[in-house]
């Protein structure tokens, strides 16, 4: 089969492999039918080498129809159309039962202290083969796979892999109350779909900030209040529209990709340079990340909001503002979507019909061949690209 595949720093391609076999008796096989290029994919294409070797399989926001089952399967037959979730959990243990499948007690990576094995992202989460190929090996068949009906376009619901749960759980941990405002850092795929979640749940004051003017004017289509992140009085402008306050939740939807932190970027551009054994090492003890979207976050947040962190972090040792979080009694919250926690929430959205504007959310639809096309402009935001999916 046809897969894409990692070969080095910004070198993605699309290449011949063995086809995937069941393993065990609650696999299933899916032949992909879409699957999204995600953000932290490019952390992939750009920084995290040490972790990732070449010919591994990319990709973790897949849909598709089964075509095989093992013997125990029993939810899901072949002709069947899921949706697969990115972290792989088995729904059963401890962490499964708690709403938790970020952090799955059977398929954590324990020998990395990592969550739950994720599909197509590097050592540090099982190194999984990803759903960016025309087929994928699904685990966990009768928990997993999320099946969803015929008829609309896979627009409608591919999005329950990653960017739907994501988006839905930063809202969540938000927790803005009626009346309250919300600030949205970065109009990315998350960040714009944080947005539509937040007007969906009725938070009347959200605001978007970013500095792609394509980025920016999709959110403004859907009433979100827009602004540039480069604008010199950005937190006071804020708090002019947060009754002098600051809004009641930040979501930081950027994490380590933001703008306007130099130091950090050479020192990402420096790991680079070191043999991969060495820049693992230090990747995993003394990691630093451009943290200008969190400190922003920290700076805008009323005293006693909260802050969301939904965009991702890799550092080990980054400077916390401790004192400042401290005196604002600022709370965090943060970690991977738990994707099966809110799929019941907001699956029926998508089959009563199209609230959040998923089957237009795509900017670009490519076949599986201009894979590395994709990540490129994606990359680069070039030609208007905020999300792109892959057609097997």
């Amino acid at each position: 089969m046809k897969a894409v595949t990692w070969h080095g720093k910004r070198d993605v391609r699309v290449d011949e492999v063995p086809d995937p076999i069941l393993k065990e008796p609650t696999d299933v096989i899916v032949r992909v039918t879409s699957s999204g290029i995600c953000g932290s994919d490019l952390h992939l294409y750009e920084v995290m080498g040490p972790f990732i070797d070449e010919g591994d399989i990319l990709g973790h926001e897949p849909m598709g129809v089964v075509e095989e089952v093992g013997a125990q399967v029993t939810a899901v037959k072949p002709g069947d159309r899921v949706v697969v979730p990115f972290n792989i959990s088995c729904g059963s243990c401890f962490m499964c039962g708690q709403g938790l499948q970020s952090q799955c007690e059977t398929t954590q990576v324990r020998e990395q202290g990592t969550g739950a094995a994720l599909f197509g992202y590097t050592k540090l989460y099982g190194q999984v083969p990803g759903g960016q190929a025309e087929y994928l090996r699904v685990p966990f068949g009768n928990t997993l796979p999320i099946k969803v009906p015929e008829g609309p376009p896979d627009d409608r619901f591919v999005y329950l892999s990653d960017v739907l749960p994501t988006a839905w759980q930063a809202v969540e941990y938000a927790d803005v109350k009626e009346g309250g405002s919300l600030v949205v850092l970065g109009l990315g795929p998350i960040g714009d779909m944080a947005c539509r979640v937040a007007r969906q749940m009725g938070v009347a004051n959200v605001i978007g900030i970013d500095l792609v003017p394509e980025r920016m004017a999709r959110a403004r289509q859907r009433g979100v209040t827009v602004m540039n992140v480069r604008d010199s009085h950005l937190v006071d402008h804020v708090k002019d529209l947060t009754d002098g306050r600051g809004p009641d939740a930040v979501i930081d939807a950027v994490g380590m990709e933001a703008h306007g932190a130099p130091v950090a970027k050479l020192a990402h551009q420096a790991v680079g340079l070191l043999p991969d054994a060495i820049a693992a090492r230090f990747m995993k003890t003394a990691g630093v990340d451009r943290l200008h979207a969190l400190r922003l976050a920290i700076d805008l947040v009323r005293r006693g909001g909260t802050i969301s962190v939904v965009g991702v972090y890799g550092g080990m040792a980054d400077p916390m503002p401790m004192l400042t979080l401290f005196d604002k009694q600022v709370q965090l919250r943060m970690g991977q979507a738990n994707v099966w926690r809110w799929v019941p929430e907001i699956l029926p959205l998508l089959t009563d019909g199209d609230p959040l504007g998923t089957e237009d959310f795509a900017t670009h639809h490519l076949p599986l061949e201009q894979a590395p096309h994709g990540y490129e402009i994606f990359q680069q935001k070039r030609d208007n690209a905020v999300k792109v999916l892959l057609t097997p």
